[in-house]
This record gives C-alpha cells, sequence and structure tokens, in this order.
C-alpha cells in the first residue's frame, strides 16, 4: 500500500514539472532570446546620461523661478512706485490749480485796485484845478458864501482844507492798497510758477515709474519665456529618459525570462531526476515557501505624509497635525494671493502634518524645526531630513528630502505643494533629522 502511493507522489511532481517546462525536443517552444550585456548597458548609459541632463535642466528651472520670483517682487516695487507717482502727480495739479485761481483773483483784485486809485486822482487833480482857477484852497467860493461872520467864515476854512486832507489821506490808502494787492499778484504768480513746476516734476516722476514698472513687468515676461524654454527642454529629455528607462526594463526583463527559463529547465531536469531517486529510497519533494512582508517604518510614514498633499494650494499659515487648514493674512504678499481664503499648507504646516503621522509634534515655525532634531551636515542627509534655507542668518523656509536630490514642499504663496530638485542657493548648512 505504501509503495504506490510514493510512486503516485513522484508522478504527479514530476508530471507538473514536465506540463511546465518542455522536454521533448520535437514539441518545445524557442527558449526566450537572452539581450546581450552591451546592449543592455548602452541602454543604462542612455539612462544615465539623460537623467545628468534631467538633473541638469531641473536645477536650471529651479534656479529660474527663484529669479522669476525675485523679479515678481521687483514688479511688485516698481508697481507700487508707479502708484506714488500717481497720487503724487494728482496733488501736484490740484496745487496748480488752486494756483491758478489765487493768481487770477490776486490780478483781478490788483487791476480794480488800481482803477480806483486812478478815479481818485482824477478827482483830486479836478479839485485841485478848480481851486487854483477860483483863488481858493479848495476850489469853490461858494464854500464861504452865507458866512456869518469872520469866525464862521475860518471855521469853514479849516473843515475844508480837512475834507482836502482827506482825500489826499484816501488817495494814499489807495495807493498802499494798490501795492499790496500788486504784491499779493506777485506772490500769487510765483506760488503759479512754483506749483507748474511741482506738477511739472511729478509729470517727470510718473514717466519714469510707469517706464521702470513696464521695463520690469517686460523683464518677468521675458525670464518667464526663459523658464517655458528649459521646462519643455527638461519635458523632452525626461520623455527621452522615461523611454531609455523603458527599454533597459524591456531588456532586463527579457534577460529575467531566460534566466528563469533556464533555472526553470535545469530545476526540471534536477526535480527529474529527483523523483526517479525519491521512488526507489521512498522519499518526497519540499518546497520552501518565503513570504516576507512590507518594510515600513516612521521615516516611510513621514515621506508618504507630505507627497500625500501634493497639489494642495499654498496657504500662508496654513496646516497642521491634521491635515490641511485656512490660511491667515499677513497684510502683504499672502493677502495679494487671497491665501487667507485658501485651505492649503505653508511650508512649516507641511511639515507638521507629515511628523505627525510619526508621533513628531513641530512647531509652526520654520525658525524652530531648524532647532527641533539633530543638525547634520548636507553630505550626510537622508530621505526623511528636512531641509532649510536662510536669508541674513534667518531661516524662511523648509522642505523634506527625499532622497535622488529631490524635496517635496509647499514653495510659495500662487503655488502648490510638490516635488522639485533641491535648490542649494541660499540652503543653511545643516539637514535636521528628528527621526
Amino acid at each position: 500500500m505504501r509503495r504506490p502511493r510514493r510512486l503516485t507522489g513522484g508522478l504527479v511532481l514530476a508530471s507538473a514539472i514536465a506540463l511546465a517546462l518542455p522536454v521533448a525536443a520535437g514539441s518545445a517552444p524557442e527558449p526566450p532570446v537572452r539581450p546581450g550585456d552591451g546592449e543592455i548597458q548602452t541602454q543604462r548609459d542612455r539612462v544615465g546620461d539623460r537623467a545628468d541632463r534631467v538633473g541638469e535642466l531641473t536645477q536650471r528651472l529651479a534656479e529660474s523661478e527663484t529669479r522669476l520670483t525675485e523679479l515678481g517682487a521687483q514688479v511688485e516695487l516698481a508697481m507700487e512706485d508707479a502708484n506714488k507717482a500717481r497720487v503724487d502727480l494728482a496733488r501736484a495739479e490740484r496745487a496748480r490749480t488752486r494756483a491758478e485761481q489765487l493768481a487770477a483773483g490776486a490780478n483781478g483784485q490788483a487791476g480794480a485796485a488800481a482803477s480806483e486809485v486812478e478815479r481818485q486822482r482824477s478827482r483830486l487833480d479836478e479839485f485841485a484845478a478848480g481851486s487854483y482857477r477860483q483863488g481858493s484852497k479848495l476850489g469853490s467860493l461858494t464854500a464861504y458864501v452865507g458866512a456869518s461872520g469872520p469866525d464862521d467864515l475860518l471855521n469853514r476854512a479849516e473843515l475844508l482844507d480837512t475834507v482836502g486832507r482827506s482825500q489826499l489821506d484816501v488817495l494814499d490808502d489807495l495807493e498802499r492798497a494798490h501795492i499790496d494787492r500788486v504784491n499779493k499778484d506777485s506772490l500769487a504768480r510765483k506760488a503759479l510758477r512754483d506749483a507748474a513746476e511741482s506738477r511739472a516734476a511729478a509729470a517727470a516722476a510718473q514717466e519714469r515709474a510707469e517706464a521702470a514698472e513696464n521695463a520690469a513687468v517686460a523683464a518677468r515676461a521675458a525670464q518667464a519665456g526663459r523658464a517655458a524654454g528649459i521646462e519643455a527642454e527638461r519635458d523632452g529629455v525626461q520623455a527621452e529618459l522615461s523611454d531609455a528607462r523603458a527599454a533597459v526594463r524591456g531588456l532586463e526583463s527579457q534577460r529575467d525570462r531566460y534566466e528563469e527559463w533556464l533555472q526553470a529547465s535545469q530545476a526540471a531536469q534536477a526535480a527529474q531526476g529527483q523523483a526517479a531517486a525519491s521512488e526507489s529510497a521512498g522519499q518526497g519533494s519540499v518546497v520552501p515557501d518565503d513570504d516576507p512582508g512590507p518594510v515600513t517604518g516612521s521615516t516611510e510614514v513621514v515621506v508618504q505624509r507630505a507627497l500625500s498633499q501634493l497639489g494642495m494650494p499654498y496657504a500662508w499659515g496654513g496646516g497642521d497635525a491634521d491635515g490641511p487648514t485656512r490660511g491667515i493674512r499677513d497684510g502683504g504678499v499672502a493677502d495679494s494671493h487671497g491665501d487667507y481664503r485658501k485651505i492649503g499648507f505653508d511650508c512649516s504646516g507641511l511639515m507638521i502634518y507629515a511628523f505627525a503621522g510619526a508621533g513628531v509634534e513641530l512647531d509652526h515655525y520654520s525658525g524652530y524645526q531648524y532647532q527641533s532634531g539633530t543638525q547634520v551636515p548636507l553630505s550626510s542627509m537622508q530621505r526623511g531630513d528636512m531641509l532649510f534655507w536662510r536669508s541674513g542668518g534667518r531661516v524662511h523656509h523648509v522642505a523634506l528630502y527625499l532622497g535622488g536630490g529631490q524635496m517635496v514642499e509647499a514653495p510659495y504663496s500662487g503655488s502648490q505643494v510638490r516635488v522639485a530638485p533641491v535648490r542649494y542657493s541660499g540652503i543653511a548648512p545643516y539637514a535636521v533629522r528628528v527621526i
């Protein structure tokens, strides 16, 4: 009874292997073609060349985007200067209008005063001429007719003399008033000239400011064009890199199929010999079944949480341990991009969310995050380390290193969470390792 069971088991094993692999030359299909090692190496060299080129263009694109950001700031400054120049010009025009009105009024007053002086001078001349013709000081003997006596006559003479002096005083007052109005007219005209000069200066300043604004806008547009050109070139080389990698994978897969076929063929032959031997020895076969589970760790939890937010909008002040939050106002750039109306992350908020998955609490400030773990030289940075950028000794940006020269970050207002090559311009000398 035992021998038939052993025989059956051996025949089943040998039959299964025989079905899986050809054993008869007449019925066996052609074995897979094995690509040469030189062919594979050629494609690998092509991959390396394209990868280097992609890295170079990606770095150039990152630098171009940095320059684009700087030019954007210059455009904003130029726009503000142009706004100031427009306001100054409007003020100068209002001042000139007021000066013109004052000058016109002063000129009219001076003219009226001059006319009145001439009128009073004519009256005085007529009075003096009449007095001379009639031999009296005041021009009319009728002024003395009817006097009751010498005293009354003397009183009338004094009265008329006083009246004559009053007319002379009035004439003096008119002369002084005329001079005063002429002086005011002169001052008003000077104010008008000053206002006109101020208006001309303001107009020239506006022209210069608008020219500077146009130049800044043109420079930014040109830089954007250069960045687009670099990006297009990089995408083209990236496509070539993908093709080369696919070719390598295809060749390696073809080689692996050949190796598998060869190993299976050799195993089948060995199994057939073992089956025959086991029939005589009364022993079966043992096949190991190893199925190791996936390896996970805190670093990968952090990295994957950060990568899960790719495409999430940048929002200044946004992000916490639970995910993206609404941004806050900053009174400047973030407000101009409407960050306070968006749900998203800023750079340090993305780090808070990523590391919360590993149970690490971080402050919402990149400067404190730079002090939150072990600082290691950039030459020793590893996947899951934080990278920082400084200006004037102060930290202003943070990103998570992915390895292979890549990082994930929430870069700036108006952008989204993205993967980008590490930018070494302005980077802090140490990476920070928290886990």
